[in-house]
């Protein structure tokens, strides 16, 4: 587990954008297990790839048109129990950090894995996203 003053301007910088952080299961249950509407879940990461990609990328792809209706985060390593929990609503993908889903009504329809955005730009992810938002947003 990350001391959480170390994690805190990670955790800002998609805080501070508007996403919403998810602290508890109770937190994760309430928004991934509602039936209705758009949710675009980061599960984010102390990484590189996190800092470098992921977390600009779903800051590009935001600028869409189309963008889901909620954004929120888990932090792997810090919130230990919401992550797990988020992760559940993730299956079949293994545990990844950081990894970007995309829910619609409940289910998960997108999903970008650790491999998925390590090596990709911040535009990659971001177009990668924006395709998806158009689609399902």
């Amino acid at each position: 587990m990350y001391p959480p003053e170390l994690v805190a301007p990670m955790s800002k910088e998609l805080t501070d954008f508007g996403f919403e952080a998810l602290e508890t299961t109770e937190a994760v249950d309430a928004v991934l297990g509602n039936e209705e509407g758009t949710v675009l879940m980061i599960v984010n990461s102390v990484c590189g790839c996190a800092a470098a990609n992921a977390r600009p990328g779903v800051k590009l792809a935001l600028e869409n048109e189309k963008k889901p209706v909620r954004n929120v985060t888990v932090f792997a390593g810090v919130d230990k129990e919401a992550t797990n929990k988020a992760r559940e609503y993730m299956l079949p993908y293994p545990p990844s950090s950081p990894s970007i889903g995309l829910f619609k009504d409940g289910k998960l329809v997108h999903f970008l894995e650790r491999h998925h955005i390590e090596g990709r730009s911040a535009e990659i992810i971001a177009a990668n996203l924006k395709m998806a938002f158009d689609r399902y947003c």
